[in-house]
């Protein structure tokens, strides 16, 4: 089912610092996706919510985190290397401080991202809140405050 794709300022800020092979690989499955929807992602992530409504593409050494809106609409939240020697760089660590949740323990399985019906796990405007998140972290990082310092 085809869907049309948001980006998350944070996802855009991602995209922009892959390398250019990275971005053209990043850009065919993006491809991918409008036309297939759930069907193009690899696996859903497991655990409580929101975690559990999003899904995962691998490309290359990059997972790119999806989320859909509704059946038609999906929103990349995150794209980056999975590198647990580097929470600082590692797309899951950063994953679950958008969501507010602790890193799994647990044996992480990875069932489909579509159900049976072949439709994705809607997650609705609960992507805005993580995208707001991931401003926010930014911010904080990079020591911005939210507003400008002429008041």
């Amino acid at each position: 089912m085809p869907v049309t794709l948001d980006w998350t300022p944070r996802t855009e800020q991602q995209f922009d610092g892959l390398r250019s092979r990275q971005q053209q690989q990043v850009a065919q499955f993006l491809r991918h996706l409008e036309a297939e929807g759930c069907a193009a992602l690899g696996y859903r992530l497991t655990g409580g919510a929101p975690l559990d409504r999003l899904c995962v593409k691998h490309v290359g050494d990059l997972r790119i985190v999806v989320a859909f809106r509704s059946g038609r609409r999906a929103c990349v939240v995150l794209i980056g290397r999975h590198d647990e020697a580097d929470p600082g760089l590692d797309v899951y660590a950063a994953l679950y401080e958008l969501a507010g949740v602790k890193s799994p323990t647990d044996p992480r399985t990875k069932p489909p991202c579509c159900d049976d019906g072949g439709l994705p796990p809607e997650i609705g405007t609960a992507v805005d809140e993580l995208a707001d998140r991931a401003v926010r972290i930014r911010r904080t990082r990079r020591g911005e405050s939210r507003e400008s310092p002429r008041g």
